[in-house]
Order: C-alpha cells, then sequence, then structure tokens
C-alpha cells in the first residue's frame, strides 16, 4: 500500500494529510511534500495522520526531520492522531514528549 500526502492551507497554518502506510517505500512521498511547502514558507504545519494505518521508523524519522526544519524556520509542528495502535509507536518511543498530540486538525488549528 503506498501513502498518498496532500495538504490545504488554513489561513496562517497549513494542514497536511497523511492516508496510507509512511515506510521506507513511502515515506518520501511526505518529506517531499513537507519540503515544498518549507520552500514556501508555510512553517506552521498540523500534519494528519489519522488515516495513517502503518508507520514504521522511516516515517518517525520523517516527522522528527520535519519537525527539526519546522523550528529551524521558527514555525511550528503538531500532529493529530486518533488511533491507539500509532499513539502506541509515538509513546514507546518517548516522541509524545517531542511532539504536540491532539486527536483532532480542529483541536490543533485553536492551538
Amino acid at each position: 500500500m503506498d501513502v498518498r500526502v496532500t495538504s490545504r492551507d488554513v489561513g496562517p497554518r497549513t494542514v497536511v494529510e497523511v492516508d496510507g502506510e509512511i515506510d521506507v517505500s513511502s515515506a518520501d512521498a511526505l518529506r517531499d511534500e513537507v519540503s515544498l511547502l518549507l520552500d514556501r514558507d508555510r512553517t506552521d504545519l498540523v500534519i494528519d495522520l489519522r488515516a495513517v494505518r502503518f508507520m514504521d521508523s522511516t516515517g518517525l524519522g520523517v516527522l522528527v526531520g520535519t519537525l527539526k526544519k519546522v523550528r529551524l524556520a521558527g514555525g511550528q509542528l503538531q500532529l493529530v492522531i486518533d488511533s491507539e495502535r500509532l499513539l502506541k509507536v509515538f509513546r514507546i518511543t518517548a516522541l509524545l514528549q517531542v511532539f504536540t498530540v491532539h486527536d483532532t486538525v480542529e483541536a490543533a488549528l485553536d492551538a
């Protein structure tokens, strides 16, 4: 299964919607989309992972790298995760302490 990555601007923020599996063979799609956004000075990102069914360490690495780039650019990155399975991966890797995570896009946009 591949991944589909789309983005839409919501005022000063950009919501990046990810659907599918983020692994070694598909992570470039997310990395490329985020790079394009950062090139356009879209540095306030909400990455919606609610439709992600699987993520391996490559996907986690892309998110960590994105967080570093966003912070260097003076922006902020928030994640939307509503799957206990995916939250468990973030909990085990201690990434819940690194990322701001919401359970809805609306909550992320209101933060």
